[in-house]
């Protein structure tokens, strides 16, 4: 989720969405451009909630501007707040599924689609720790007991 990270002075937290973007087993993942904060880091594509803008119409906007997919935005899966040296986020992650195009890279050094045991192979931004972390334990839980990490029954629009 590129965004620019300007010091915030007044100590304020950015608000900021990405997605969880499920084909088949392996899951899309973006690497950060090398101009930006966390150069090169591997993310979810995303970024910063405009003024006026609800948290899905900004993950839409971020697909189309990042990588020029039309995106279907579904429930969230997690919340996280971090803390940076130049930033303090939060950030919602969401299913969500391409409903038009092909990812491209727009803005992104590289994407990817991995599956979740390939994350150790990753560096990630550290805002994203505790979502990989999740998505292991998760499809590590999926294969015991059946349970679908990717959007569930109840995402359906």
């Amino acid at each position: 989720m590129p965004f620019d990270c300007q010091e915030d002075r007044r100590g304020s937290m950015t608000e900021v969405v990405a997605a969880l973007i499920w084909r088949g087993d392996r899951f899309l993942i973006c690497q950060r451009p090398a101009d930006k904060a966390r150069a090169l880091l591997w993310e979810y594509v995303g970024g910063k909630v405009e003024p006026g803008e609800t948290k899905e119409e900004a993950l839409i906007r971020e697909c189309r501007e990042e990588l020029g997919i039309t995106l279907a935005v579904k429930e969230p899966f997690m919340d996280v707040t971090h803390v940076y040296p130049d930033i303090t986020i939060h950030m919602t992650l969401f299913h969500a599924e391409i409903a038009e195009g092909e990812p491209k890279l727009l803005e992104h050094n590289d994407l990817k689609w991995i599956r979740p045991d390939e994350i150790p192979l990753y560096a990630f931004c550290p805002a994203d720790k505790d979502i990989n972390e999740r998505i292991y334990d998760l499809r590590t839980k999926e294969k015991q007991t059946g349970f679908s990490l990717e959007c569930p029954d109840r995402c359906e629009t």
